[in-house]
């Protein structure tokens, strides 16, 4: 679905809220010619208990260590901003979304020295589907090894969610969609296995769980933090670990995760099966707790759903 087909009625705009049309910045603000801007990415479900927000405290949490890296100081407060998330999908009177808050520095002079530009905050919702594809989470999909690696360490900061660092992922992205895959496997410069373009990845093997460490060049995923958890409390071992590109495919199961992606399991890398071709039983063991805990089946133990009511 196109953002015009799906937008909502306001975006909030450092304290205001404004008309989707109207969310305009100016052509010289300097994250339109530098990528300085941090972000989030979250959504918002509908439950069986009303619309509830995931993980809304530790997104925000990460947003402003975005910030923190990169010198950006916000004027909220974290409970300021979390206020405006839940603001926002009420005054739009959405049951579920996708939530965007992003943090850029804006309109004052040109120049590579961002420190006299002004640090906008916007938070922005919208309707947005499957991430890769309707039918992804229950089907599986087809991915690539990317040619492109991750950025080195001391380069750019991995941790922070950073528009700049996306550039990367769009390369990624757009190679593997040119070749005819839904999605790309970036490594880091060691050729160790890094994440996809924007999402987490495990491997299962003989039924342990593997996944790359913060040190693999990878961003702190929220739902690669979920699954760890979740994993845990279902008795299964989880290691982080440094992984060769071979072991992706002699892995009995493979899967992304992320906000948007949710659990997406791989069905197959580099034309080659993963294990039986289709989501594998911990994967899917995984998904099931993952959307009971979302969908309010089950005890959210860990506090992970913050009601709009």
């Amino acid at each position: 679905m196109s953002l015009e087909k799906s937008k909502a009625k306001f975006i909030w705009l450092n304290g205001k809220f404004i008309p989707w049309d109207d969310a305009k910045i100016h052509l010289c603000s300097h994250v339109v010619h530098y990528g300085t801007g941090v972000f989030e990415g979250l959504r918002c479900y509908k439950t069986k208990k009303g619309s509830a927000i995931f993980r809304l405290t530790e997104h925000t949490d990460r947003l402003f260590n975005s910030a923190k890296i990169y010198r950006m100081d916000i004027a909220y407060t974290k409970d300021q901003v979390n206020q405006a998330v839940i603001d926002t999908i009420k005054k739009n009177e959405q049951e579920e979304c996708y939530i965007r808050p992003i943090v850029y520095r804006g309109y004052y002079e040109l120049g590579v020295n961002p420190f006299n530009c002004p640090v906008d905050v916007s938070i922005i919702t919208w309707l947005w589907g499957k991430y890769l594809g309707s039918e992804a989470t229950e089907q599986g999909v087809d991915v690539m090894v990317s040619s492109w690696n991750r950025m080195a360490p001391n380069t750019f900061p991995a941790m922070s969610k950073t528009c700049a660092n996306y550039m990367n992922s769009q390369l990624i992205k757009m190679e593997a969609l040119k070749y005819g895959f839904v999605e790309g496997i970036a490594l880091d410069v060691n050729g160790f296995v890094s994440e996809g373009s924007g999402e987490n990845i495990f491997l299962i093997k003989n039924s342990k769980i593997h996944t790359p460490p913060l040190h693999a060049t990878i961003l702190p995923g929220i739902t690669r933090d979920t699954v760890i958890r979740i994993a845990l409390d279902l008795g299964y071992e989880v290691v982080e670990t440094m992984m060769l590109r071979e072991f992706l495919y002699l892995a009995d199961e493979v899967f992304f995760t992320g906000s948007a992606a949710e659990i997406t399991p791989i069905r197959s890398i580099d034309k080659i099966q993963v294990g039986a071709g289709k989501p594998g039983p911990v994967t899917k063991e995984l998904q099931k707790r993952f959307f009971a805990i979302i969908e309010g089946d089950i005890e959210d133990k860990y506090h992970w759903l913050t009601y709009l009511k």
